[in-house]
């Protein structure tokens, strides 16, 4: 083998060493979260890095998915403490397989069935409602629920001076 080829080889080598980690910059990049969340997400137990000889964090390639993970739990409406639950029963130092979200994913089932209820019920409340100052103040699940602005008198209680 030539100089230049050996040079390669080792060049490659190095390559494929480095690409196993990603600083915070190249996680953010990829998983389109902020680095300051990722290092809040690091602080609550969420992620995990290692630290280079400069102090630098490096996370492993798996992390990515992690993200991934945490910000789809939150859309559907998990904590981050029910977040931090579920990623407890992954293992942290390979990635997650196919296998794995299912298990996960099928437990929030109920939870998005519910969300998907809630705004059914209340998308079916805003065809009764006709604006803010309102004639249907008396029913309106948004701006006075369970009509706790009677119990502050008549007239429109809030206009005048009246504590939501």
């Amino acid at each position: 083998m030539t100089r230049n080829a050996t040079r390669d080889v080792r060049r490659n080598a190095n390559r494929d060493v480095a690409s196993d980690v990603l600083t915070i910059g190249e996680v953010g990049k990829r998983s389109g979260v902020a680095t300051s969340a990722l290092r809040f997400y690091e602080e609550q137990g969420l992620i995990h890095s290692e630290r280079n000889d400069s102090g630098h964090r490096r996370y492993p390639r798996a992390v990515i998915r992690r993200v991934a993970f945490i910000v789809f739990a939150q859309r559907i409406g998990l904590s981050l403490e029910e977040v931090g639950a579920e990623l407890a029963t992954l293992p942290r130092n390979h990635v997650p397989e196919r296998s794995d979200w299912a298990k996960l994913s099928s437990r929030w089932t109920a939870r998005i069935n519910e969300r998907i209820g809630e705004l059914e019920r209340l998308k079916a409340g805003l065809t009764e409602c006709i604006g803010c100052g309102c004639l249907s103040l008396d029913r309106c699940q948004l701006a006075n629920p369970g009509d706790r602005a009677a119990r502050l008198g008549s007239g429109p209680r809030y206009w005048i001076g009246g504590s939501r």
